[in-house]
C-alpha cells in the first residue's frame, strides 16, 4: 500500500550509499567531500540521499520502473549522494528534462566504478609525483598535475597529495651560457632537497615524472635520477592530448649508424624527432669528428606512443654507450646532440653509469643562431658536485 511506504531510509542503505560514493556528491563534475566544511574544514555531514525516481507520484523523472514495487524506490540502486544544491539542482522545476533517469543513472555508475578502481589499487602501488617544468625559448610549460594523476591510473595513484616541484622560471634566456649554469645549479640543489630527502626519509620510494623542460636539462634530471631508483616516465602525447601511454606500435625498432673510422672527437646524434643533417655538427665541431647516431626509420614528433618503445630505447642506448666507449676510450669526452622526445631525453640520463662512462658534453639547437650550441657537461657522480 501507498501510504506504507515512507521516506525513510534505512542506515543500512546509508551506510552502502556513503561507500558506493567514497562521501563524495556524484553530480558530474562536482565531487564535494560531504564530510568536512569547504570553509572551515571541520567535519560536518553535507549530504542528502537524491532519489533518481521520484519518490512522490508527481515527482521529478516519476517512479519509473518503480510503479509496481514502491518500496524499492529507497534502495541504493534509486539513490545518490548530493550536497544540498546539487540535489536541488535535479528535483527543481525542469529537472527531469535537463537530468534524465538514464543520465543520473550513468553518473552514478561511473562515480561508483571511479571509486571502485582508485580504492582498489594495491597499497605498494603510491608513487611520488614529479612535475618538471622550465621555459623553453619564449614558451611557458605549465604541466596540470589532475591531468598527470588521470595518466597514472589504475597502475599507480599519488603517495601524497601534492606533487613534487622541481619546477623554475629562470628570467635568463637559454641561449646564455649563464642560464644553463644557473638552471643546472639550480635542478641539483632542487633535487637534493626534495627528491633525496623522499628517498632517504620515507617508505614509498617510487616516481612517476612529467617534464617539459629544454633536453639538455631533462637529460641531466635522468643522470640525477639514475637507474637505481624506481622510476616511471611519461610522455605528453598531442593527439589525443593525454599523458596517458598509448598502445605499441607494430614492427618498431631503433637503427644505429656508426662511423666509418673512430679517430675523431666521438659525436652522438640522437635524432628521433626530427632528422639532424651532419653538416650542422661539422660546423660547431669542425671536420675531426666520429659521428655515432640513432635515429628511426622517419624521425617525428609524434612516434612516442608506448611504454614499450621507452624500454626499447633505454636498451639499445645502454648498449651503445659501451660500444662507444670501447672505440674511444672511457676519459674522452662525448658530444651528444639530442633531438628527441621529452620522456627519451629523461631516460637517456637514466642510463647514464657515473663511474663507468666517459664525460658527456650535451648541446641544445638555438632558436636564435639556428645552430647547436654547448649547454650542459656530465661527469663523474652528480650528487657530490
Amino acid at each position: 500500500m501507498v501510504s506504507d511506504v515512507t521516506r525513510h531510509i534505512p542506515d543500512r542503505v546509508q551506510r552502502e550509499l556513503w561507500a558506493r560514493a567514497a562521501g563524495r556528491c556524484q553530480f558530474a563534475g562536482h565531487n564535494r567531500l560531504l564530510h568536512t566544511s569547504c570553509v572551515t574544514q571541520e567535519s560536518v555531514n553535507a549530504a542528502q540521499q537524491a532519489h533518481i525516481y521520484a519518490f512522490s507520484e508527481n515527482g521529478p523523472r516519476g517512479r519509473g520502473p518503480y510503479k509496481g514495487n514502491l518500496e524499492a524506490l529507497n534502495d541504493v540502486s534509486n539513490l545518490m549522494l548530493m550536497c544540498y544544491d546539487c540535489h536541488k539542482k535535479i528535483d527543481q522545476k525542469d529537472g527531469d528534462a535537463r537530468y534524465p533517469a538514464d543520465l543520473l543513472i550513468q553518473w552514478k555508475v561511473e562515480h561508483e566504478q571511479r571509486v571502485e578502481i582508485v580504492t582498489g589499487i594495491a597499497s605498494d602501488k603510491k608513487s611520488h609525483v614529479v612535475l618538471y617544468g622550465a621555459n623553453i625559448g619564449s614558451e611557458k610549460s605549465p604541466i596540470e598535475y589532475h591531468a598527470c594523476i588521470e595518466a597514472m591510473f589504475p597502475q599507480r595513484y599519488p603517495a601524497s597529495e601534492r606533487p613534487v616541484l622541481v619546477s623554475m622560471a629562470s628570467e635568463l634566456k637559454d641561449s646564455s651560457q649563464q642560464y644553463w649554469q644557473a638552471e643546472s645549479q639550480h635542478l641539483l640543489k632542487v633535487f637534493q632537497r626534495k627528491i633525496l630527502s623522499i628517498i632517504e626519509d620515507e617508505p614509498c620510494k617510487y616516481f612517476s615524472v612529467f617534464a617539459l623542460a629544454p633536453q639538455p636539462l631533462l637529460i641531466q634530471l635522468g643522470a640525477l635520477l639514475t637507474d637505481k631508483i624506481d622510476v616511471e616516465t611519461y610522455q605528453l602525447h598531442r593527439e589525443p592530448k593525454s599523458w596517458r601511454w598509448q598502445n605499441c606500435q607494430d614492427e618498431f625498432d631503433y637503427i644505429i649508424h656508426k662511423p666509418e673510422h673512430f679517430n675523431g672527437q666521438p659525436v652522438l646524434i640522437v635524432s628521433l624527432s626530427d632528422h639532424v643533417s651532419h653538416d650542422r655538427i661539422t660546423r660547431v665541431m669542425g671536420e675531426d669528428v666520429s659521428i655515432w647516431e640513432m635515429t628511426i626509420d622517419r624521425p617525428n614528433n609524434e612516434f612516442m606512443q608506448a611504454k614499450q618503445q621507452l624500454s626499447l630505447f633505454r636498451k639499445h642506448m645502454r648498449k651503445l654507450m659501451v660500444e662507444i666507449k670501447h672505440a674511444h676510450g672511457e676519459s674522452t669526452p662525448l658530444h651528444i646532440f639530442p633531438v628527441m622526445p621529452v620522456s627519451c631525453a629523461i631516460e637517456l640520463g637514466r642510463v647514464r653509469m657515473p663511474k663507468a662512462d666517459m664525460p658527456w658534453l650535451i648541446y641544445d639547437h638555438d632558436i636564435k643562431t639556428q645552430q647547436f650550441i654547448e649547454a650542459i657537461e656530465l661527469k663523474g657522480d652528480l650528487h657530490a658536485g
